[in-house]
């Protein structure tokens, strides 16, 4: 379970402040599949990073009791001047994985050739999230978050990660945030919508994309 509790999160730029949460309480249960939509600039990555522990709350709290992935999409996880193998072996120090087992998946999923061994500034924006997606699939966390990336690569790498993702969904819990209704309703059993700082759920992703959908054209 992954619960907030009275979440605020305000960022401070020089003399500017930005509050995108105020007392944002909620509940992701085990084996969940959620959907999140909401406009740009809503805060739909900050509550991604959130809900990863990437980033802290300003006030309230954040407990967990299941491992989550940080962001597939999220990117600045990498150390920009190593080689896309040598964050990988890292990663894999960390979460005490066999280094050569997960570098071997990594370089296959991730479809990078010659770049695998290339500093991680010379990638792609794609590139940089076909890794960071390799990376997270090659762990076994209890909930997996995905932040638009599974457009990224050609035919086969597209495939291939709907494929993962169906598995992580079936044997975990999934979290995702997308621009493209029809692919939140492949993925996701329940729905949200991050609208004006507050996070309300729906019994579909459909009635969430709706319910999304009614407040852009109302805001246009």
């Amino acid at each position: 379970m992954i619960s907030f509790e009275n979440v605020s999160k305000t960022y401070h730029i020089r003399k500017f402040q930005k509050q995108v949460f105020s007392n944002l309480s909620f509940t992701i249960r085990r084996g969940e599949s959620i959907g999140i939509c909401g406009a740009n600039g809503a805060g739909k990555s900050t509550l991604m990073r959130l809900i990863a522990g990437v980033e802290q709350p300003s006030t309230g709290r954040v407990e967990r009791d299941m491992t989550t992935s940080w962001p597939i999409g999220y990117t600045s996880c990498f150390q920009m001047a190593m080689t896309g193998a040598d964050n990988a072996r890292f990663i894999a120090r960390i979460y005490r994985q066999p280094e050569e087992e997960l570098l071997a998946y990594v370089e296959d999923f991730a479809q990078l050739g010659p770049y695998f061994h290339q500093p991680v500034r010379t990638y792609s924006s794609g590139m940089q999230g076909r890794l960071a997606f390799g990376i997270s699939l090659a762990i076994n966390f209890d909930c997996y978050l995905v932040d638009e990336v599974t457009g990224a690569g050609d035919e086969r790498f597209r495939k291939r990660s709907h494929e993962e993702l169906f598995k992580r969904r079936e044997s975990g819990t999934l979290v995702m945030v997308s621009h493209d209704p029809h692919t939140l309703q492949q993925y996701c059993d329940r729905g949200a919508v991050l609208y004006g700082g507050n996070l309300t759920f729906y019994d579909s992703v459909a009635e969430a994309c709706e319910v999304h959908h009614g407040l852009q054209m109302r805001a246009a």
